[in-house]
C-alpha cells in the first residue's frame, strides 16, 4: 500500500513581473521525512516556502497536505488551517512573554494539557527551568531552540523552517543542528527545511531538492547528490572543483592523467572532467620519478608548487601544471606545506570523477 504524501506540491509557479522566480516546481515529502531546499540567494526557495505556508499566492500549481488540496485554481486554505509549523531565521520570539508563554501560544484546550505540553518540549531542547526567562535573557542558540518548541507545539503535520540556523555563531550551529534534528525525528513532523549551505543539507536532510533558476535541477539522498552530481555547477555548489577539459575521441578522452571513458559523448565534442580537490593525490614517494600507475589512479602528471595554505584540518595545495597553463589544486590531510617551486607528482580517483558537456 502507497503512503500518502505528507506534502505534494504539483507545478508551483510564481512570477514577480515578467521574471518566474519559482518556475513548475514538484516535490513530495513523506511523513517524518526532513528534505532541505538547497540553492544560493535568489533561487526561489524561500517563494516556494511562502507559498507553501499561505503567506504568498501562487501563480500556478497545486499545494496537497495528507491528500487533501490546500491550495489550487479557485482554493486558497489561509495559513492557521493547513497545519503547518513555521520557523524563520529571526526567531520571532514575543519580546514581553516568557520562554513558557512563547512556546504555549499557539496551543489549545485545558490549562494543564497545555502546561505539560509546554513542559515536554522544554525539556526536548534542554531548556527546563528556562520557562521563566525572557528572550533578551536568552543566548541566541537558547532562543533557536525556543522557536523550535514554539513551533512543535501544537504538533504540526508539516514544519517548515527557512534558513533557522543562519542567525547563530558557527561555532554553535553543530550542535544546534543535532538537537534541532533530534527533536524533529522524535515529533515526527514531516519537515522542509530551506537552506543556501550544502554542509548544512548534508548533515540534516534525509533528501536534498537542489534549486537553481527557480527550478528544481536534482533530487536525491545527500550521498547521491553530492556523489552524482546532475551537472558542474552542482557538484561546485558543494565544494571547490578541479576542471580538466579535453576531447572526446572514440568514447575517450586524453589528458595529461592519461585516457578517460567518455560514453555518451560526440566525436569531437568538448568536455570537463571535474576532480574535488580531495580526490587529487600527491604520490610523495616518487618525487621526479616515473611513477608506475595503478589502474584506478591512472597516467601521474608533473605540477609545480605555487602556493601551499594550512587550514586546520587539511592544507590546500595549488599547483601548476605543464599543459596549457591550467592549475589545479590539492586537499591534504593534516599539516603539508611544500615550498613555491616545489615539483610533485599528482595522480587523480578515476572513480570520483565526473565527466561534464564543456558549456562553450
Amino acid at each position: 500500500m502507497t503512503q500518502t504524501p505528507r506534502l505534494e506540491i504539483d507545478g508551483l509557479t510564481r512570477s514577480f513581473g515578467a521574471r518566474p522566480v519559482v518556475d513548475q516546481v514538484s516535490l513530495t515529502i513523506a511523513p517524518g521525512q526532513v528534505t532541505c531546499l538547497l540553492g544560493p540567494s535568489g533561487c526561489g526557495k524561500s517563494t516556494t516556502l511562502r507559498m507553501i505556508a499561505g503567506v504568498e499566492t501562487p501563480d500556478a500549481g497545486r499545494i496537497l497536505i495528507d491528500g487533501a488540496e490546500v491550495c489550487g485554481p479557485g482554493r486558497m486554505l489561509p495559513p492557521e488551517a493547513r497545519g503547518i509549523g513555521l520557523m524563520f531565521q529571526d526567531f520571532a520570539l514575543f519580546p514581553h512573554l516568557t520562554v513558557a508563554q512563547n512556546v504555549g501560544f499557539g496551543l489549545r484546550g485545558e490549562r494543564e494539557a497545555r502546561l505539560s505540553r509546554v513542559a515536554e518540549l522544554l525539556e526536548k531542547v534542554s531548556l527546563s527551568g528556562y520557562g521563566a526567562k525572557h528572550p533578551h535573557e536568552l543566548s541566541g542558540g537558547e532562543q533557536q531552540r525556543v522557536a523550535l518548541a514554539r513551533a512543535l507545539a501544537p504538533r504540526p503535520r508539516l514544519m517548515l523552517m527557512d534558513e533557522p540556523f543562519s542567525g547563530l555563531d558557527n561555532r554553535l550551529r553543530d550542535g544546534i543542528r543535532d538537537t534541532t534534528l533530534a527533536v524533529l525525528k522524535e515529533e515526527g513532523a514531516a519537515v522542509l527545511l530551506v537552506t543556501h549551505e550544502p554542509d548544512e543539507a548534508l548533515r540534516m536532510a534525509d533528501e536534498i531538492a537542489l534549486m537553481r533558476g527557480g527550478r528544481i535541477v536534482q533530487r536525491g539522498s545527500p550521498y547521491n547528490v553530492y556523489n552524482s552530481p546532475a551537472d558542474k555547477a552542482a557538484a561546485a555548489f558543494f565544494s571547490d572543483i578541479n576542471v580538466i577539459r579535453g576531447v572526446s575521441h572514440g568514447a575517450l578522452t586524453q589528458t595529461p592523467f592519461g585516457a578517460f571513458l567518455t560514453p555518451g559523448h560526440a566525436d569531437g565534442a568538448a568536455v570537463e572532467i571535474v576532480i574535488r580537490p580531495q580526490h587529487l593525490k600527491i604520490d610523495f614517494d616518487r618525487a621526479g620519478r616515473g611513477p608506475n600507475p595503478t589502474p584506478q589512479d591512472g597516467t601521474p602528471a608533473r605540477g609545480t608548487v605555487r602556493r601551499a595554505r594550512f587550514l586546520g584540518r587539511e592544507s590546500l595545495v595549488e599547483f601548476s601544471m605543464d599543459y596549457e597553463g591550467a592549475t589545479l589544486t590539492a586537499a591534504v590531510p593534516g599539516v603539508f606545506l611544500p615550498k613555491a617551486g616545489t615539483v610533485l607528482w599528482l595522480m587523480i580517483r578515476r572513480d570520483r570523477c565526473f565527466v561534464f558537456p564543456a558549456k562553450l
